[in-house]
C-alpha cells in the first residue's frame, strides 16, 4: 500500500505565522486537513526538525515536506493458517498469533489477519476497503483473541457492544516490578505524544480511557496481572501500566532495555465475550498463553518466585 516518497521544499520568506497555515499558503498539493496529518505524522520538517502544527514559522526557516504517496493495491486473500476459536455464519473469533499486522497498512501491505480471513470466509464491509470484518484490533505483537464480522449487521451488532461496553475483553500482562495492591484502576486520557508521534502519551485532552487490573502473581522483580478493558484506545495497557511505574516486559516502545526477551510485550488478550448478534446468546472464549509466555512464566516460577 506504501508508495513512493515525493519531497517539497519551501523557504520562508515574509511569511510568518502556525506552520500549517504558512504551508498551506504557500502550495496547492495538500489541503489544510491533509498538511495537518502529514505534520502529525513527522512527515514534515522545519530547519530539519519535526514540530507540531501551532510551531511560529519566520523567515529563513526552511520546511521540508516528504509525503509518502499511498499506492492503492487490490486487497488480496492469502492462504494463510489461522487459529480459529469460533465460526458461525455471522461471527468469526481468532487467536491472533504475536508478529502479525491486524490489517494492511503502509509498511504492511500484506501477509496480514485480514488477508488470511479474506481467503477463509466473505467479511463485512463496514470498516473500509483494507479492514474489512474487523471490529477491534490489537497490536502486532500483542497475541490473543479478537471477534470477526463476517457480515454488515454482525459488525453492526459487535461494535454496539463495544461502544456500550458489554462486551468482555481480559488479557494477561508481564509486567516490570512489584505491584502492592491487589487490584486498581488506571483512569487516564490517551492521546499522541506530543514528544514522539510514533507513542501514544496520557494527555488532558486525550479520549478517555479506563483499565482495571488484578495481580494474579508476584515475583521478585516482575508481576503477573490480568487486565480488563473499559475502553479499547490504541497501546492503552501499555501506556497505562508504563504511567504507573509497571511498564510491560518485553515492550519495545515503553518498557525498558533491561528486559525478558521474546517476541515484543508480554500481553495476551486471553477471554472475550459478547453476545452473539443474532441469536442473543451470550458467548465467551478463552485462549492459552503462546508457547514463548509460558515458558518465561514457567522458568520464573522456578527462579524469581517471591510469594
Amino acid at each position: 500500500m506504501a508508495g513512493a516518497t515525493t519531497e517539497q521544499h519551501y523557504t520562508i520568506t515574509d511569511q510568518t505565522g502556525r506552520l500549517d497555515k504558512v504551508l498551506a499558503g504557500l502550495q496547492t498539493i495538500w489541503t489544510r486537513s491533509q498538511l495537518d496529518k502529514l505534520i502529525k505524522t513527522d512527515q514534515v520538517t522545519v530547519n530539519g526538525e519535526h514540530v507540531p502544527s501551532k510551531r511560529t514559522v519566520k523567515s529563513g526557516d526552511v520546511i521540508v515536506v516528504a509525503a509518502q504517496t499511498v499506492q492503492t493495491t487490490e486487497l488480496v486473500p492469502e492462504n494463510i493458517p489461522l487459529d480459529i476459536v469460533y465460526e458461525d455464519a455471522d461471527v468469526i473469533v481468532v487467536n491472533k498469533p504475536q508478529g502479525m499486522v491486524v490489517h494492511p497498512a503502509p509498511g504492511h501491505p500484506d501477509q496480514t489477519l485480514v488477508n488470511a480471513l479474506l481467503y477463509h470466509s466473505p467479511l463485512s464491509t463496514i470498516n473500509g476497503e483494507f479492514r474489512p470484518g474487523i471490529v477491534h484490533r490489537i497490536d502486532k505483537d500483542t497475541s490473543g483473541l479478537l471477534m470477526v464480522a463476517k457480515n454488515d449487521h454482525a459488525h453492526q451488532s459487535l461494535a454496539a457492544q463495544l461502544k456500550a461496553k458489554t462486551s468482555r475483553r481480559e488479557y494477561v500482562a508481564l509486567v516490570h516490578g512489584v505491584i502492592k495492591e491487589d487490584s486498581g484502576t488506571i483512569n487516564a486520557p490517551l492521546g499522541r505524544s506530543p514528544k514522539d508521534r510514533k507513542k501514544q502519551a496520557i494527555v488532558a485532552d486525550g479520549r478517555a480511557a479506563v483499565t482495571h487490573f488484578t495481580v494474579l502473581k508476584r515475583y521478585q522483580h516482575y508481576t503477573l496481572i490480568s487486565c480488563r478493558l473499559e475502553t479499547g484506545r490504541t497501546h492503552q495497557i501499555r501506556v497505562h501500566l508504563q504511567s504507573i511505574g509497571h511498564p510491560l516486559v518485553g515492550d519495545p516502545l515503553y518498557g525498558p532495555k533491561k528486559t525478558i526477551k521474546g517476541h515484543g510485550q508480554f500481553l495476551h488478550a486471553r477471554l472475550l465475550g459478547f453476545k452473539h448478534p443474532v441469536t442473543g446468546e451470550e458467548l465467551t472464549f478463552e485462549a492459552p498463553l503462546p508457547e514463548i509466555f509460558q515458558a518465561t512464566l514457567t522458568k520464573l516460577d522456578k527462579t524469581d518466585l517471591n510469594h
